[in-house]
């Protein structure tokens, strides 16, 4: 999986495209991200003892992996990653722009 928790990410397609933002979660059954801010949906909340009145809650809704880039942390422009394996087997992700590792955060 090149995208993970915690990464920021551009939206490279669709009505909300060049928009910056973290990813929450990450689906890899659906191949699917939860993105804070993005791709926001009204739900509605019964009548219960935390929503005394009912409610309508703003939650993400989960976007495509496709249509994600992620960011670099050390050129911070949106890039294509490669996984390299190190001489002593760590295996990691670099960016295909500036050739560095990237940070994990």
């Amino acid at each position: 999986m090149r995208i993970r928790k915690n990464d920021t990410v551009k939206i490279i397609s669709g009505e909300i495209r060049c928009k910056t933002c973290k990813v929450i979660r990450v689906n890899q059954e659906t191949q699917t991200a939860i993105v804070q801010g993005i791709n926001l949906l009204w739900k509605h909340m019964r009548r219960s003892q935390q929503y005394p009145h009912g409610a309508r809650i703003q939650k993400e809704s989960p976007v495509p992996l496709c249509k994600l880039m992620l960011v670099c942390t050390n050129c911070n422009k949106p890039t294509r990653i490669s996984n390299k394996i190190s001489e002593a087997g760590i295996k990691s992700r670099v960016c295909k722009k500036c050739a560095q590792s990237l940070v994990e955060v």
